[in-house]
């Protein structure tokens, strides 16, 4: 097996699992949970799986994480399609795994943990503040990783600092977007749940990607 698609298993399965978790902690718990559960569902996903497959992979599990590491010359174009291919993916059999466990109980399902703003969800924010807020959490997120990240000394922590930030991101942006800050994560339960969901779920793939770009771009100038 060549080393591609053997970091393409592994982002498959920490996709796999960030999105089966935290999603899934969102959509049958998270009134019990309430968004500081959420929000360490996700984080501690990502401590998890960084110590497991980050000496394969890296552990992105997040198309825009990718993307801003293609900018940055640190993942080639090949190895960026394989990354980005394996995250739906795993991000698809996990929604698709949440699914029908909330299906098996017989009720509708509604919830998959999808992104959304407007009337009727969280705190009812517009089209224009969604885009806002989903560049800078995602900003916010990926600049930390390339911080945490280009300093090899960091490496026994940085597992827990990026997993913190995420939890932290979710913190603000749970009431706001649901946070998504990863296409990935954000495309799947849309892609399921369909209707408004996957009308709005441009949003979280062009926001977070954008806001991943300017971290890229960011952090370059200022390393120079």
């Amino acid at each position: 097996m060549g080393a591609s698609w053997k970091k393409g298993i592994a982002e498959f399965i920490g996709t796999f699992v960030l999105v089966l978790f935290g999603c899934g902690s969102a959509a049958t718990a998270g009134g019990n949970l309430g968004n500081l559960g959420i929000a360490f569902a996700f984080g501690l996903s990502i401590v998890a799986l960084a110590y497991v497959i980050g000496p394969i992979s890296g552990c992105h599990i997040n198309p825009a994480v990718s993307f801003a590491f293609w900018i940055k010359r640190k993942l080639s174009s090949k190895d960026f399609f394989v990354y980005v291919i394996s995250q739906l993916a795993g991000a698809l059999a996990g929604a698709g795994i949440l699914y029908a466990i909330i299906d098996s109980t017989g009720s509708a399902v509604t919830n998959l943990g999808a992104n959304g703003y407007g009337e009727g969800y969280g705190i009812g924010i517009s089209l224009l503040l969604a885009l806002v807020v989903e560049v800078i959490l995602t900003f916010v997120f990926v600049f930390t990783i390339l911080g945490v990240t280009s300093d090899e000394g960091n490496s026994r922590v940085a597992g827990l600092i990026i997993g913190l930030t995420l939890a932290f991101v979710h913190i603000l942006g749970i009431s706001l977007t649901g946070t998504s800050v990863n296409p990935a994560r954000s495309l799947a339960p849309a892609l399921l749940l369909g209707d408004t969901a996957l009308s709005q779920v441009w949003v979280f793939i062009v926001a977070p990607l954008v806001g991943a770009g300017l971290a890229a771009l960011t952090f370059k100038s200022l390393k120079r």
